[in-house]
Order: structure tokens, then sequence, then C-alpha cells
């Protein structure tokens, strides 16, 4: 029970690395087996949606592990300003450690699969909502008016800012986004 455990979690991780670095259709089950040193069948047997099934558990394991992750960088403080800046550095260690390959773990499934796989996209949407959740509750918690659309604005600014950043090679672009939320919010905090 445990091997099958064991090769089923390997290749989900292995998977997931992937789809984040390459995207969907560039990422072959081929691929996932030789990288992940997994045995032939194993995928099907494991994923019997093939590929599809893979990338939205893939996604949606990934959008859980951001989720915790920016769980635990807001709640170690009630100042949004400075768990904003907790958040960004995260991103952009992660970024730059990865030589720029795995910019956020949804975005590159989302951008290259969810048109036209709908349970690719309902993962995506989770994940996405999932994180807004967080953003939004730690807003909340702080104060500070409209946290929902506020969250909002907060997420899509630094996706957009990691696309350019991967892109770019260059943190630069998530660094300016990370300097305009800040002003942002201490915007708003002196406004509430």
């Amino acid at each position: 029970m445990g091997d099958r455990g064991e090769t089923r979690g390997r290749a989900l991780r292995t998977a997931a690395g992937l789809f984040r670095a390459q995207g969907y259709h560039a990422t072959g089950l081929n691929q996932v087996l030789s990288e992940g040193s997994l045995p032939k069948g194993s995928l099907y047997f494991h994923f019997p949606g093939g590929k599809e099934q893979l990338a939205v558990e893939s996604v949606q394991l990934m959008g859980d592990e951001l989720c915790g992750a920016l769980e635990a960088a807001l709640a170690g403080t009630p100042d949004p300003v400075e768990a904003l800046e907790r958040v960004v550095t995260l991103l952009g260690e992660h970024l730059a450690a990865s030589d720029f390959r795995e910019g956020c773990p949804v975005s590159t499934v989302a951008l290259d699969a969810a048109a036209t796989s709908e349970p690719i996209r309902t993962a995506c949407v989770g994940a996405y909502d999932s994180w807004e959740s967080v953003i939004a509750g730690h807003l909340r918690a702080t104060g500070l008016p409209d946290p929902e659309d506020l969250a909002v604005v907060v997420l899509a600014a630094i996706e957009g800012a990691l696309v350019l950043s991967r892109t770019r090679r260059d943190l630069a672009p998530l660094h300016a986004v990370g300097a305009r939320l800040r002003g942002l919010l201490r915007s708003e905090r002196s406004t509430s």
C-alpha cells in the first residue's frame, strides 16, 4: 500500500513541477514517467482519467501548498504592508531559485489549458479563489475596507508581476508591483 501511495505522490509531484515549468501541452506523459522514475502503466493505474486528471490534481496540490504558504506568511504579522512584503519575498525567492522556470504554480496551466478543459479550468479557479480568500481574510482582519475587492487587486497584480518577472528573468517587475501595492495598502489603512 505504501509503495502505491509513494508512486502516486511521485507522479503527482513530478507532473506538477513539469506543468508549472513548461505548461500542460508541452508536458508529455512519457516525460512524467521518465523524470519521475516511474514504472510504465503507473500513470493510468493511478490516474485513470489520464493527463487531464493528472493536471487537475497537480493544480489542486500546488494550489493548496501555496495557499498554506500564504496563510503562514500572512499569519506572521497583523500589518498588511509587512505581510504583503513577506508574500512578495517568498514568491520572488522561489522564482529566482528555480532560475525563473517556476512562477505561479497555476498560471502556466491556466493560460495553456483552462480554455480547452473545464476540469482544469475549475481546478485553477479553485486555487485562485483559495488564495484570494486568504488574502481577503487577512485584509478584513486588519480592518481594511472592501477586503474582497482589494484581495482581487493584490492577487491580480502579483500574478501579472510573476509573469513579467519570469518572462524577463528579472525580479524588478515583482518588486515594482510590491512597492505600489504597499503604497495602496498604506493609503487604504490611513482612510479606514
